[in-house]
């Protein structure tokens, strides 16, 4: 029979004994497991055209909406050349004095042909005198000749004079254009209209111009291309994107529809840029452009610029031995965690392959069905008392 004083020893001893700690377990299974590359991606029409004004005219409003369907060559707009500008008085008294110049040195064009005209017809003459005197004895032949070349001459100074009467014109015609001005209905009139047409079949994605309004040459009018033929950019940090290549798997999910999108990566672009985070912090970034799989139909509402949810798969098993991401931690010999074994905890070191944000692939150094222990706090440590929190 146990004495009094004994047992209070024993009573004391037991109440100065650390309880078990309740901690979470989880426990080592097999099964499917990815890992995945998670970033915000964009989709864009994938041949977009921009419709451009060829020349610099006003354009009449535009009665297309967005997402209207379009044929190839049907009018997207119409343009209208642009009207010259108005004349100040200065700019109007230095055109007029050009016109009259110009005026001028016509008919002056005009004077010197009628005098080489008189001149051919005087050199004519004198060739028929001289051609017949010729012919006679009276005088010889080089002067018949000299008369023909009398004649050979003022033939083409009448030419010339001809030719100097059109250059004459069109300075008269270039000197009186400078005096155009905008006629009171403000353009040109319906001969004078260009109809600018669609490139491709497909649908108007934006409306750059609405209203009618002068346009510069170039200026881009509409967006043109097929909202049924997608692709999805995604810009992921460039230590990630080196990872990737042409190819690999991509779910697409939160677009808006209740089921996962398939998708390829189709081209990871050669050339990064820098971007700030929401956080303020630098990073370089890469665009990888996402090809979507599958028909039109299992996307529909999926359009151009719309959000979604990009998964790139970059390693897949079905068969992985797996614990929960949360198990682990860091030791001086790589991964380790704690296991459950007898109320204790033990600790083990692992070799730990791919992993998530969820589970870790186990390579070595755990058995499917051993027991860890998640979220393993401070005060854990190799051979302390544990038992299973309850729920």
């Amino acid at each position: 029979m146990i004495s009094i004083p004994a047992a209070l020893i024993v009573a004391f001893a037991l109440g100065l004994r650390p309880s078990p700690l309740p901690v979470d377990t989880a426990p080592a299974t097999r099964g499917p497991l990815k890992v995945t590359l998670d970033e915000e991606g964009e989709t864009r029409v994938r041949d977009r055209f921009v419709v451009s004004a060829p020349f610099a005219g006003r354009i009449l409003r535009v009665e297309l909406e967005p997402g209207e369907p379009v044929r190839e060559g049907d009018v997207l707009a119409v343009l209208r050349p642009a009207a010259p500008d108005l004349l100040d008085a200065r700019s109007r008294a230095a055109s007029e004095a050009r016109v009259r110049t110009a005026e001028a040195a016509l008919g002056r064009a005009r004077a010197d042909r009628e005098r080489a005209r008189a001149e051919l017809r005087f050199a004519e003459s004198d060739l028929a005198r001289s051609s017949a005197l010729g012919k006679q004895g009276i005088v010889s032949k080089e002067t018949v000749e000299i008369a023909e070349l009398g004649v050979d001459t003022r033939r083409e100074g009448l030419k010339a004079a001809e030719y100097e009467i059109q250059v004459a014109q069109s300075e008269v015609a270039a000197a009186r254009a400078s005096l155009l001005e905008a006629d009171d209905a403000g353009g040109a009139g319906p001969g004078g209209e260009f109809e600018v047409r669609s490139p491709v079949a497909g649908s108007v994605l934006r409306r750059l111009r609405e209203s009618e309004t002068v346009v510069p040459a170039g200026e881009p009018l509409m967006e043109v291309g097929d909202p049924k033929n997608l692709e999805i950019v995604a810009d992921l940090l460039s230590t990630d994107a080196a990872r990737l290549h042409p190819g690999q798997p991509v779910e697409i999910e939160q677009w808006g529809g209740g089921t996962v999108l398939a998708g390829r990566v189709k081209r990871i672009e050669p050339s990064g840029f820098l971007k700030i985070s929401a956080l303020g912090v630098e990073e370089q970034r890469v665009n990888v452009i996402v090809d979507l799989a599958g028909s039109p139909e299992t996307r529909a509402g999926l359009g151009d610029g719309f959000r979604v949810e990009v998964r790139v798969v970059v390693w897949d098993s079905k068969d992985a031995l797996q614990v929960p991401t949360s198990a682990l931690f860091r030791d001086e010999k790589g991964w380790a965690a704690y296991l459950m074994q007898d109320g204790k905890a033990v600790r083990r070191s692992l070799e730990v392959g791919p992993q998530n944000d969820e589970a870790a692939t186990i390579l070595s150094g755990l058995k499917e069905g051993e027991t860890v222990i998640v979220h393993p706090s401070g005060d854990i440590h190799d051979g302390a008392a544990v038992k299973r929190r309850e729920l």
